[in-house]
């Protein structure tokens, strides 16, 4: 039938003073070097990118950092924040996921949030688009303003299209720095500059190397290191890791790298044809041997499900909830030899197991991103699985996934984290999340994608999470039909009626096509194909889609049941609306005598009929009709809603009006009499409504020919304007002239002299 949706809107909250920083920053590596790039992205965003000394009106251009995943893009980004921030050269540091526009969007609205006072969420001034204009509208110089020194940091750009119209302004005062795998034309717009990160030089990895493991006091041969250096193909991550297990095992550098040769070979049939740079199969291998010491770490067994649960979702940030709920714990208990089930605490110490080897970015105070994983790892524990492991852990995945989402999604932070993690499980699972039906987080990311505000975005959602459904189990699937329905809805929420009436009209084919189909499920398809057809501007086909719901409920329903005579109700109007008002006005007639008789006189249904009669008699060119039914529903009105009720008043208005519109100058006067009494006694004699059933008072009064009366209205209305809108206010000049003519009609010309 519908859907109820409650939005909860928090207050909105103070300007955070500066400094301030928006986003978390990813911690220092624990073996972070400097490398050449990290002074050219310095350099860049100092000079503006020439050689010029930069002047007080010169803009800043920005520093895209590009170059494969595990190069340290994010890590050389991130000391460049954090050193900006700790010399005291930022007011506002603004790091920023940028995986996807939704996620960008979302980081914007919350710097608004932060910064400029917003309420959470940016949904009281259009939503989060909105928001994240009106924080980039911020960063930009404005003379007379005290100037902000900003950084704002994309991390991962995913496609440089999720930026348009998203990246920072120039600004003598502002920095952007972005990371991404990407090297489109694209990313050079606004003056960016692209700074190409590759891997560690041979010296800087044997630097890499030596340092690191001097601090923990081994000291392995130079040639030895040297080698292992290549081995690994110089990639950060990989060496990183290698120095982690060699510390944890106590392992030497030689036993290691005939360790890694001996992987290697093991793995060349499980392992990707291709990957970046040549260097997959070490890498690969490399992985492996961490994670079989982190296996052995208490509790012994677990780190490798946990990892592989992990490596089904976003490598930008995994809620800690989704790798402790109820499914989850259910998956690994079958997994650990141990007797008993898996508890969440057992969870943590093999993520801490996992932290250790450097195979994972485990952060408690961040619960909402709390693991994070390089997409390279994931990549290399999913392609050791089976077909068969690889589709119960993406089924799984989405189990946990659903399990940790609450009920009443009150924290964007989470909201957003859920919906990431459920966009990188669809990538990851392939076919699975639709075998042997469309798992249902998958319909949940996208309410909760429309619950947050962004109805566009939950449209286009549902648009294409129908043609998966389509595609994958076919057009009269019910994960098709359910798709299908919240793309409807959304389509209705954002306004698209035609699109929405479209996706009905399919529903409802499909219901019709499907054998033991709910009736009532088919009635409310068949309503909302009406309405969406009326709010499209297609009355006659709002009327024929009503006409065939009345059919229906009359055969399964019977002509007396309260959605029969709504059926009645919606044909009879939108009849009327497309043009033929007699046979509307002729049709709630009918109507109204079977409500009066089956629901009685004054039910409110019953009298909601009564106005739409008095209306399209109206419509239809009899006023006096249209008076006379809408005396009729003033009487039940006043004795079931009271004399001074809104709609009773409403009535009284439409009594007066359509008395006047019949010829009968005398009742509409006597009418708006009684109108301007109940609206003064009400709402009080200065209200915009009071006044204008004043006007209309004297003006009836007027046509009736009590020029006097009409005087004498017109005086008090012009008293009461002046008061209230000023004397030269256009209302109450007009109603100056007004006066002015009645008193010439009332008293003859020769009473201006006396006036």
């Amino acid at each position: 039938m519908g859907h109820l949706h409650q939005h909860h809107h928090a207050a909105p909250r103070e300007p955070a003073p500066w400094p301030h920083q928006v986003g978390v920053v990813p911690p220092r590596a624990q073996w972070f070097q400097d490398r050449a790039e990290t002074d050219r992205l310095a350099q860049l965003l100092a000079t503006g990118g020439t050689a010029v000394v930069e002047s007080a009106h010169q803009a800043r251009v920005g520093g895209v950092l590009v170059g494969m995943g595990g190069v340290g893009k994010t890590q050389l980004a991130a000391h460049y924040a954090r050193t900006a921030w700790q010399q005291g050269e930022l007011d506002v540091l603004v790091w920023i996921t940028a995986s996807s526009r939704t996620a960008a969007v979302t980081g914007y609205g919350q710097a608004g949030v932060e910064l400029l006072g917003a309420e959470e969420g940016g949904l009281d001034n259009g939503g989060p688009e909105r928001a994240a204009q009106r924080f980039l509208a911020w960063l930009e110089p404005k003379p007379q303003q005290a100037p902000c020194r900003w950084l704002v940091v994309l991390d991962d750009i995913a496609d440089p299209a999720d930026l348009r119209g998203l990246w920072p302004p120039s600004s003598p005062q502002g920095r952007t720095v972005a990371t991404t795998r990407r090297k489109d034309a694209a990313l050079t717009g606004g003056g960016r500059r692209l700074i190409e990160i590759g891997l560690f030089t041979p010296d800087q990895a044997l630097a890499h190397l030596t340092s690191a493991l001097a601090r923990f006091g081994r000291h392995e041969p130079e040639p030895e290191l040297t080698a292992l250096a290549e081995d690994l193909g110089c990639l950060p991550l990989a060496l990183s890791q290698a120095v982690a297990y060699l510390i944890d095992t106590g392992s030497g550098c030689r036993a290691y790298r005939d360790l890694l040769s001996d992987r290697t070979r093991a793995l060349a049939d499980t392992a990707p044809d291709t990957l970046p740079d040549d260097q997959t199969h070490t890498v690969a291998a490399t992985w492996t041997l961490s994670l079989e010491r982190a296996d052995t770490l208490r509790p012994a067994g677990l780190a490798r499900p946990v990892l592989q649960l992990a490596a089904f979702l976003s490598p930008n940030g995994i809620p800690a909830t989704v790798l402790t709920s109820q499914p989850a714990l259910t998956h690994l208990t079958g997994h650990l030899a141990a007797a008993g089930p898996v508890t969440a605490e057992q969870v943590q110490l093999a993520l801490g197991a996992l932290r250790r080897l450097s195979l994972i970015d485990h952060s408690a105070d961040r619960p909402h991103q709390a693991v994070r994983v390089h997409q390279l790892v994931q990549r290399a524990v999913r392609d050791s699985l089976t077909p068969a492991q690889r589709h119960q852990l993406a089924r799984t995945a989405a189990d946990a996934l659903l399990g940790a989402w609450p009920e009443t999604e009150r924290y964007t932070a989470l909201a957003t984290a859920l919906r990431a993690n459920t966009a990188a499980l669809a990538t990851t699972a392939e076919d699975a999340l639709y075998e042997p039906d469309a798992h249902p987080v998958l319909h949940r990311a996208g309410w909760n994608l429309g619950e947050s505000g962004q109805t566009t975005a939950a449209a286009n959602y549902f648009e294409q999470l129908t043609e998966a459904t389509t595609r994958h189990l076919g057009p009269d699937h019910p994960s098709t039909f359910t798709a299908r329905e919240g793309l409807a809805w959304w389509q209705r929420e954002v306004g698209d009626a035609a699109g929405a009436a479209d996706t009905y009209a399919k529903l409802l084919q499909h219901q019709l096509r499907m054998p033991g189909q709910d009736d009532w499920s088919i009635f409310a398809t068949r309503y909302s194909l009406g309405h969406q057809l009326g709010k499209a501007g297609d009355a006659a086909g709002a009327a024929d889609a009503f006409a065939q719901l009345l059919e229906h409920e009359l055969r399964v329903l019977g002509p007396d049941h309260a959605h029969t005579f709504v059926a009645r109700q919606e044909l009879a109007w939108w009849r009327g609306e497309a043009g033929d008002a007699a046979a509307a006005a002729d049709a709630f007639a009918e109507l109204l005598r079977d409500r009066a008789r089956v629901q009685g006189r004054d039910h409110a249904s019953t009298l909601d009929t009564w106005h739409c009669l008095a209306h399209w008699r109206g419509e239809a060119g009899d006023a006096a009709g249209a008076a006379r039914a809408y005396g009729e529903l003033l009487d039940g009105q006043s004795r079931t809603l009271g004399p001074f009720h809104p709609d009773t008043l409403s009535s009284l208005d439409s009594i007066a009006h359509w008395r006047g519109e019949a010829g009968d100058a005398d009742g509409a006067a006597q009418a708006y009499a009684h109108l301007v009494d109940a609206r003064s006694r009400t709402v009080g004699p200065d209200d915009p409504d009071t006044l204008t059933s004043l006007d209309r008072l004297a003006h009836w009064l007027g046509k009736a020919g009590n020029a006097a009366g009409a005087t004498q209205a017109y005086g008090e209305l012009l008293e009461a304007r002046s008061r209230t809108l000023g004397p030269d206010h256009p209302d109450t000049l007009t109603t100056e002239r007004n006066l002015t003519c009645w008193w010439r009609k009332a008293w003859g010309p020769e009473a201006d002299a006396g006036q």
